[in-house]
């Protein structure tokens, strides 16, 4: 299954950037996410993981994320391993626009199950395209408002 997006943001490339790649403020702005554990201090770079509780479509689950490709400030990529076998990878894209940034995201993800899986991924697909888009209108407030 696979839900992506773009949205434009009044803020320079790399203060987006920064932001997104800050696992201390995904609680801040991704709507599902529920808290964030081992995350190591610093920058994030290529090969970083930390864990990340969810909570999608009523149900809670943890995801081991880690960063497997890195190009700052335009580039990040992330796997993820979560629960029964389950597997996502977020991308996400960034681009100067004028003086703002146009942000691309992609989130791809398999359920567990097979054929099953995938019926149920039809819909749950719902209750994630709605929560990425709630979390981009989250971040675009945040970094155009300050709040």
């Amino acid at each position: 299954m696979m839900v992506e997006t773009e949205v434009e943001i009044a803020a320079p490339r790399e203060e987006v950037f920064d932001l997104l790649l800050d696992p201390t403020r995904l609680d801040d702005w991704v709507t599902a996410s529920r808290g964030v554990a081992d995350a190591p201090d610093g920058k994030l770079r290529s090969g970083s993981s930390f864990r990340q509780r969810l909570r999608l479509g009523g149900a809670g689950f943890d995801v081991s994320w880690k960063v497997t490709e890195l190009e700052r400030p335009c580039l990040a990529v992330w796997e993820g391993r979560g629960p029964a076998g389950s597997h996502a990878a977020v991308r996400y894209e960034l681009a100067e626009n004028g003086s703002g940034t146009r942000f691309r995201y992609t989130n791809t993800y398999d359920l567990p199950g097979g054929v099953i899986g995938a019926m149920a991924g039809r819909v749950t697909s719902a209750p994630a395209r709605h929560a990425m888009r709630s979390s981009l209108r989250n971040l675009k407030r945040i970094l155009e408002d300050g709040r």
